[in-house]
This record gives C-alpha cells, structure tokens and sequence, in this order.
C-alpha cells in the first residue's frame, strides 16, 4: 500500500477538499483505494459521499485505578506520572486519578510498591467504517475509515493510531485526511505516511504555516508537494519560496465562487466537467512520484 497524507499548517485551507477528490479520482480510475481520515476531532470526509456504515471499532486505553484502602499516600505514583493526572493531598488521604490527562503509560503501577494501582479500560473514541457508493464501479472494498475522539479526551493520537493501523491493508493507496496544524496529531499521520501532500494558501499566513509545516517533514525525513488554493487571491510570495527551496508546486487550484458553491453544498470538484482534468492530473503525478519510493501503481 501507498499512503499519502494530505496536511496544511492550518485549518480551512481546503486538506478535506483536496483528500476527498483525490479518493473519489482514483477510485474512477479503477485504483483500490481507501480515504483514512484522521481529523478525529473533526471528522467530516464521510459528508462528501454517499455512505453505508458497515461497522465501529471502540478503541480504549487503561487508566490507574487506586485502591485507598491499600494506598499509603507516599506520593510515589504522582511523582512518577509525567502528565500530572494523579492528584494527591497526603494529609488530607486524598488520591484521583485525573483520566482525561492520563495517557495509560503505566508508570506509577511500576512506581506502587504496596500494590495499591489496578488498571481500568476507558473509551477514548471510534474507528468507523464506511462504504463509499460513489460511482458505477466501485465496491465494498473502497471503504472510508473516520477516526472520531470521545469529547472531552485530551489527545486523539491513539484513536488516530488506531484508524491507521485498521486501514484497508489490500488498497493500493490510502489518502490520509490529517489533522491541522503541526503538533503531535498532524505527526502521528504523516509519519506513517510514504508522500505529504501539504495544501496552503497564497497569504503571508498560509507561508508561514506552510515553512513550520515543512521544516517539521524535514526533520521525520518525509518527501512533499504542495498544493495551492484559492490560487489569485494574494501574492507570489509562496510560489517564489517553493522555487528557491525547490519544493514542487503539485496543483494550483483558482480562487473561483462555483468552486465555493459546490463545496458548500457537499459535492466533489472531481465530479465537475469543468474542474475533473485537475485531479485527473494530479492523480496522473502523484502515481509518479510515488512510484519512485514503491514502484507497484500502474
């Protein structure tokens, strides 16, 4: 499988657009592929598509239970928690377990020397699936995967993780929603990926999310091009920095009111006469490129 993330620096730059005409363009071209999306805060990739739910997974993590009637109250498991989720007031015999900053790594049952930490499952969010029935020629092998967070959990790497992990493993490509931004959700998506497709704006703003974004891919070594949309509404500024960083420029979409209208009614640039050849030719380039780093697409 080829995996290929579809990332910006920011929210709003039009990722979600981008991921989900690649999906629907390869799967015209007959290419088994499945869309992963890793929003798990904000999923809404299933949106563009009409979908059959065919099932949910639960992913859960274990959490401290303490036991007051065995705990001493030493304040070993506190100290040894680095994410401040035991709480503590020795004289007062008080001890809880905050579980929406724990991040069940364990430590303070090693660091209980009375036995007094059992562990307990907890709910963090879903992995659902889904069938996209997009068009005349594709079956329940092209799924849609949605990672989806519990509100109130603090992170959604592990349920980010999990989708990753479920995915279709017989797809020749899977494309990557990822989260916004460049923190740990955005890297948890790229790094399991093979190419980043990272999508900006030509703004001041969107350079400089787009040069974190960058140099955060550069570090974990990972290959990128770019996409530019709303392409007519700024400057050159990002077009002229790509160049002298020699960074590809994989499509520029127009800042253009009908794309603006089918977006907002849900609907897929892709399934547009008008619009259709851009991701007909990005699809046509992405094969390419990543055939370089697996050559198995034809």
């Amino acid at each position: 499988m080829i995996k290929i993330a579809v990332a910006s620096g920011k929210g709003g730059t039009g990722k979600t657009l981008v991921a989900t005409n690649i999906f629907y363009s390869l799967l015209k071209k007959g290419v088994n592929a499945v869309l992963v999306d890793c929003d798990a805060e904000a999923p809404d990739a299933v949106a563009f598509f009409k979908t059959v739910a065919t099932g949910t997974a639960d992913v859960t993590t274990l959490v401290p239970l303490i036991d007051t009637d065995i705990c001493t109250f030493c304040g070993k498991c506190h100290e040894y928690c680095n994410y401040n989720a035991i709480f503590i007031l020795p004289p007062m015999k008080i001890i809880q377990v905050i579980e929406e900053l724990c991040h069940g790594c364990g430590a303070c049952t090693v660091a209980c020397k009375e036995a007094a930490i059992t562990e307990k499952s907890v709910v963090l969010g879903s992995v659902n699936y889904f069938t996209a029935d997009v068009a005349d020629n594709i079956d329940e092998k092209n799924n849609i995967i949605e990672a989806r967070m519990k509100p109130g959990v603090m992170s959604p790497v592990p349920v980010i993780k999990a989708a990753i992990r479920l995915a279709t493993e017989d797809a020749e490509i899977a494309i990557f929603d990822s989260p916004p931004g460049t923190s740990c959700p955005f890297i948890q998506t790229v790094s399991a990926s093979d190419y980043v497709i990272l999508v900006t704006e030509p703004t001041p703003f969107g350079l400089s999310n787009l040069q974190q974004s960058i140099e955060t891919l550069k570090e974990i070594n990972k290959p990128c091009g770019v996409i530019i949309n709303r392409e007519g509404i700024g400057n050159t500024e990002v077009n002229n920095w790509l160049h002298i960083n020699m960074i590809p420029v994989l499509m520029e979409i127009p800042f253009d009111k009908e794309i603006a209208r089918v977006y907002s009614e849900g609907k897929l640039l892709s399934c547009e006469k008008k619009y259709s050849s851009l991701f007909d030719n990005l699809i046509a380039r992405l094969i390419k490129l990543t055939n370089k780093i697996k050559p198995s697409i034809q």
